[in-house]
């Protein structure tokens, strides 16, 4: 519903996706939903975006991501 804001893909093939970016004065379709990130795996034959699970204590309702990178040690 809010598309994809960005996308980091790993050597691996493991993408992250972040999504449901909102800014002020522009009609979102659901501007109550709090931003989310995916992960799809583009090994696979019908690759799909599966959402993460977000960890507790984190002020969801506020998440509103612009962009994504990941560190790789």
């Amino acid at each position: 519903e809010t598309g994809s804001e960005d996308i980091d893909i790993l050597p691996n093939g493991l993408a992250f996706i972040s999504s449901g970016l909102k800014y002020p004065g522009i009609k979102s379709l659901e501007p109550d939903k709090p931003g989310e990130i995916f992960l799809m795996n583009l090994n696979e034959d019908n690759p799909r975006a599966v959402e993460l699970r977000i960890s507790r204590g984190f002020d969801l309702a506020s998440f509103n991501p612009h962009g994504i990178s990941t560190y790789v040690d």
